[in-house]
């Protein structure tokens, strides 16, 4: 059908508007954050662009969700205002009827948006994770730069290394500020080389001398040296558990813990809520162009916020122990796809009361 077909092409290209300006808005603000990242030394500042396209694809789900959501009721408002809607409706056609071609231009991005929640969002999460421990578990010596003081990874310790020389084992003018409990010791050094032992590497410091200050006892020791070994690589940590967020989906389905049925209840909601949310769209809408398009409109975004952080905090409620998994999928999109259901069913009732053949009564005049 034409109007079918141009219902479809406006909300593609209300759709696609859309998700730029959202694009545009939320790689801004993740570019700032991943900066701020980088410079507080949580991310590498040579995996910025890497971090910024892993969290964009983790986020993307949100983003066409809600893309979705307001092409949809844009299209409907601006059908409203224009008065195509009194024509649909003339001809007996209800609301209702614009669900099918709208779910003929919007299923190939509810499949997107469902496949990503329980797919991409774990894998991009794993691969910001790797990186960050990555470089959280880097060693002393890698985080050194030359001519800049550099933090340790406990940050107990502060090094400065002039490395002028071609090897990357030795380094000239070597200064090192370490933080006890009680005391402070500052070290330096001519020259430092890195040395292996027993598995463990070694600065070994040669030519310097180091000043203990001891506040509590009011001491200060000067000691000078030939040679000093500092132990610059801590034992090997291990590897942390892997987070709910960064797990695929039926991994969390084999070990249903409270915070991966959580994880799973959320990603599985998102899918839900995309579906109810473009019946939303539809149902929601309905302007008088007398009286304005404003109250419409704020009417359905309220009614997406609201509905979208029902679903975020559906994942607290079941990592608490509070609810159940099938409780929140059943409690929270059943009612909103119900909902939507009866307000398209009073549209259609709607329609068909005012498209309905008035009788005229007959004259009785001239009736004697």
């Amino acid at each position: 059908m034409l109007f079918h077909s141009s219902f479809r092409s406006e909300l593609a290209r209300y759709f696609w508007a859309t998700l730029v300006v959202l694009m545009t808005i939320v790689m801004t603000v993740m570019l700032i954050r991943t900066l701020g990242q980088a410079a507080g030394g949580k991310v590498n500042p040579q995996e910025v662009s890497l971090v910024l396209g892993y969290t964009m694809l983790a986020n993307v789900h949100s983003l066409l969700t809600m893309s979705l959501y307001i092409a949809t009721v844009a299209t409907m408002s601006r059908m409203y205002t224009d008065s195509e809607m009194v024509i649909w409706q003339s001809s007996g056609q209800s609301t209702s009827r614009l669900v099918r071609p709208a779910l003929r231009f919007a299923w190939p991005w509810l499949l997107t948006i469902t496949t990503l929640a329980l797919c991409a969002w774990p894998w991009s999460n794993s691969q910001i994770l790797e990186m960050r421990e990555r470089y959280e578990k880097r060693g002393d010596l890698e985080r050194i730069k030359s001519g800049e003081f550099q933090e340790s990874a406990n940050g107990k310790r502060v090094f400065f290394i002039d490395k002028n020389s071609q090897s990357e084992q030795r380094g000239n003018r070597v200064f090192i500020v370490s933080q006890e409990q009680d005391s402070q010791s500052i070290v330096t050094s001519e020259t430092g080389v890195i040395e292996t032992r027993d598995g463990d590497r070694y600065l070994v410091l040669k030519q310097g001398q180091r000043i203990e200050l001891n506040p509590s006892k009011n001491e200060i020791k000067v000691i000078e040296f030939e040679t000093h070994g500092s132990k610059v690589d801590a034992a090997q940590i291990a590897a942390s558990e892997v987070e709910a967020q960064a797990t695929q989906p039926w991994l969390l389905w084999l070990n249903p813990t409270p915070v991966n049925l959580s994880e799973l209840t959320w990603r599985i909601g998102l899918g839900l809520a995309s579906f109810n949310l473009l019946l939303l769209a539809i149902a929601i809408p309905f302007i008088n162009p007398r009286t304005g398009r404003s109250g419409s409109l704020v009417m359905a975004m309220l009614t997406f916020f609201i509905y979208y952080n029902m679903v975020n905090l559906s994942r607290s409620w079941v990592a608490s122990g509070e609810s159940t998994m099938s409780t929140m999928l059943l409690g929270i999109h059943l009612p909103v796809f119900l909902l939507a259901v009866l307000i398209l069913v009073w549209r259609q009732q709607q329609d068909l009361f005012f498209n309905r053949p008035r009788q005229l009564k007959p004259s009785t005049e001239g009736a004697a």
